[in-house]
């Protein structure tokens, strides 16, 4: 047993041995790179992929592979991993550089049968590495790498009612998980709903009477990117709540006061109107005032409401 142990230990210390002297003459390599790249160096001193103390810290050879042949003689040889031009890697061998130092980031866990990588998208795509920082680290310049796919998105961030993407204030990444997700559009966790709660948290519930809708999913009322609508409502009110909802109606006569059979007297197969003096003020005419449904039924995300008499607590008033 202690015979295997020494073993296993010495083979640690010759892998770190072997690590370590790989690492040494690959960064004497990459320091034939400078005699001509020394501007990308430069404009990358800052970087993470440049921090000297740190061991981790990839060198020109780690990403672009071996180049002797074409330090010698520029013109005549390229080194092996082009990430531009006519002879550049593609999509996935371009991501496969990159996981050779990120496949252990937590966050690349889902990625390999994530949306981006299905659709052509690299890791270079979105990322740039010759520069001190990445804009897509940065929550004003983030979305801008986003839109140049995302366009449709682009226009519904600048309606009125919206998320404080322009102002900086978040970001795409603090709802989508970009490198891959369990949850539906890359959504940040396991579903729509639980996404948004990570801001809205008073929306979670648990209500004494639940609107059915919002437990489901949050984008049945609401478009996350932009609306027209206040509260980036789908439709406004009470179009949309009419969407599930019938509208309050009484005998068949619509709620406007106007219309022949609101009030006395009474019309077409109407036996009484629909406003009468025992109608205790409820009324369609009032409940249709400002054509609202949310002039009454204002806990639309859920009521805790204890009356067991009216107002009925399941009708989500307050």
């Amino acid at each position: 047993m202690r015979s295997k142990i020494v073993l296993a230990l010495l083979g640690a210390c010759l892998a770190g041995l072997l690590g370590t002297a790989r690492a040494a003459a690959d960064a004497e390599a990459s320091e034939k790179c400078l005699a001509c790249h020394e501007d990308q160096a430069n404009s990358m001193r800052r970087s993470v992929h440049s921090v000297a103390a740190d061991a981790r810290t990839p060198t020109c050879v780690s990403c672009h592979g071996p180049a002797d042949k074409h330090a010698e003689d520029p013109s005549e040889t390229k080194p092996p991993n082009l990430f531009r031009g006519e002879k550049a890697l593609g999509a996935e061998e371009t991501s496969a550089v990159c996981l050779t130092c990120h496949v252990k980031n937590k966050q690349m866990l889902l990625w390999a049968g994530s949306t981006h990588p299905q659709s052509g998208v690299s890791c270079t795509g979105c990322h740039k590495l010759h520069v001190e920082k990445d804009r897509v680290f940065a929550k004003t310049s983030q979305p801008t790498v986003c839109y140049a796919c995302h366009k449709e998105q682009r226009v519904m961030v600048d309606r009125p009612s919206r998320h404080p993407i322009r102002e900086g204030k978040m970001t795409c990444s603090d709802c989508h998980a970009v490198h891959g997700s369990a949850g539906p559009k890359l959504a940040r966790r396991d579903s729509t709903n639980a996404t948004c709660y990570l801001c809205h948290a008073e929306k979670r519930g648990p209500f004494v009477h639940n609107h059915e809708p919002v437990a489901e999913n949050c984008a049945s009322c609401h478009n996350p990117h932009g609306s027209n609508i206040p509260a980036m409502l789908n439709a406004r009110d009470p179009v949309l709540c009419n969407q599930c909802h019938t509208p309050h109606v009484a005998g068949g006569v619509g709620a406007v006061g106007g219309q022949p059979g609101v009030f006395p007297p009474a019309a077409g197969s109407q036996t009484v109107p629909a406003v009468t003096p025992l109608s205790g003020g409820k009324n369609v005419v009032n409940i249709w005032q400002g054509r609202s449904c949310l002039n009454c039924h204002t806990a639309i995300h859920g009521s805790n409401n204890p009356a067991a008499t009216n107002p009925t607590p399941h009708y989500l008033f307050r």
